[in-house]
């Protein structure tokens, strides 16, 4: 199978104003090679220390054994404030265990197996929406998702007025603030001018209002009983066991704020690239067809399992394309990594991206593989390299339901449809919100013969 592209990574050695230079353009490719087989790099400069940590005993230390000394920066928070506010994913401390404790009940298994009808009629109305010729696909995957997200959320298709005023919004907003900037590494006085905060903020503020309107309304849904029993009453419903509280609206809008950002972009990354890589590995996307035409046309929860290369091929493309590239969490006391002394305040890198293709966790790391997932030693390998959720107590909540998505989107798509790269249009991977291509992807989409849909 032939290998799938990742960034042209810079030289080892660029001067500090050169890499800041390719840092604004991407992240990704900013960062040298050498960090592929790496177990742990410095980056230092006169205004701060950054260490990208590789070493799997690191990142266990960082993420499980004491993540409360390793709290997210508020320099990541900066970039995300206009739109996400306090929410789960930028706070710390007793605030974010607090939102846990709320919001963990509504992705448990029980619940997840309530969503899945919702999931499953959202993917085959993706699947007619296609259409035989050369298409977007990034786009169709945005479509999608946003779609299940509306559909399990708040039990809405994407066609609802407000689900679209949403989506359409947030595809405005998507390529104007990048998930990791700048000053999520450099200490900036805040009277420093950001050309693009204007923009971003005036973005923001409009997704909010939307998300807004929608947990009002369905706030009056619930005090007059008629609420549907979907992900949005289940959270806006539950209190907190600790404290006896549950969300206010003003909290209920930072919350869905990022399950649209986790639910929808990061899946419509993953989905994007998996396609992409079946298109150009047709061995592997006629085994997904074969498994998806025997799935039941009205499948149950249990009926996943079936799916079980659709699995693998999506958990390799979840490895080989990371949707949150890069983690980064700030030292609170003194540490000491790999015999190197840690100061306060230094910043803690942990790239979901790079480990995914690290020469000395993976076996043939640029290669996609689904067949690996199989094997027994992938076992190792994937403890040690494997992030695509985090891991830890701040492992994504909804990890089960991105999975299930992801299966139940290729199979629904792949079961009438085939997909075949367009000649000498490689796409290239940059970090926006999410690893997204740098000019899209576009594949040419054809019928099956004897399509089942």
């Amino acid at each position: 199978m032939s290998v799938p592209p990742k960034p042209a990574a810079r030289p080892d050695r660029v001067g500090l104003w050169r890499y800041l230079r390719l840092f604004r353009a991407d992240i990704l490719s900013a960062q040298p090679e050498r960090l592929y087989r790496a177990w742990m790099a410095e980056f230092r400069t006169p205004f701060f220390r950054s260490y990208m940590c590789n070493d799997p005993d690191l990142i266990d230390l960082v993420l499980k054994e004491r993540p409360d000394h390793f709290p997210k920066s508020d320099r990541v928070r900066e970039g995300l404030a206009p739109l996400l506010g306090r929410s789960v994913f930028v706070t710390n401390g007793e605030t974010w265990k607090r939102q846990r404790r709320i919001i963990d009940p509504a992705f448990e298994g029980g619940r997840l197996r309530d969503t899945f009808p919702a999931m499953w009629a959202a993917a085959r109305a993706a699947e007619a929406r296609l259409a035989p010729g050369t298409v977007e696909i990034e786009a169709e995957c945005s479509h999608a998702a946003a779609d299940i997200i509306f559909r399990t959320l708040f039990s809405i298709p994407i066609e609802h007025a407000l689900a679209s005023a949403v989506f359409q919004a947030f595809r405005r907003y998507q390529r104007t603030q990048p998930l990791l900037n700048l000053a999520a590494f450099l200490p900036l006085p805040r009277w420093l001018p950001r050309p693009h905060r204007r923009a971003v903020t005036a973005s923001a503020r409009e997704i909010r209002a939307l998300i807004t309107r929608l947990t009002a309304e369905r706030a009056a849904r619930i005090a007059e009983g008629t609420a549907p029993d979907d992900l949005a009453t289940k959270i806006m419903t539950t209190t907190d066991p600790v404290t006896g509280q549950g969300f206010t609206t003003g909290e209920m809008v930072d919350q869905v704020a990022i399950f649209f950002l986790a639910g929808h972009e990061t899946s419509a990354s993953a989905l994007a690239w998996a396609l992409y890589l079946l298109a150009t590995h047709p061995e592997a996307q006629d085994r997904v067809a074969a498994e998806a035409r025997a799935f039941p046309e009205n499948p149950g929860f249990s009926d996943l399992s079936r799916l079980k290369f659709t699995r693998d091929v999506f958990r390799e493309a979840l490895r080989l394309y990371a949707p949150v590239p890069m983690m980064v969490r700030e030292t609170t006391q003194a540490e000491r990594f790999r015999d190197r002394d840690i100061a306060p305040g230094a910043q803690v890198v942990i790239s979901s991206f790079h480990l995914g293709r690290h020469e000395r966790i993976w076996t043939e790391p640029d290669r996609f593989d689904p067949d690996r997932w199989a094997r027994p030693e992938t076992r190792e390998s994937a403890r040690a390299g494997y992030l695509p959720f985090s891991a830890g107590p701040r492992v994504c909540p909804g990890a089960g339901f991105a999975m299930a998505e992801g299966v139940l989107m290729l199979a629904a798509i792949l079961r009438g449809l085939r997909l075949d790269p367009v000649e000498g249009d490689v796409p290239v991977p940059v970090a926006h919100l999410t690893v997204r291509a740098r000019d899209g992807i576009r594949l040419r989409i054809s019928r099956r013969g004897g399509s089942s849909s």
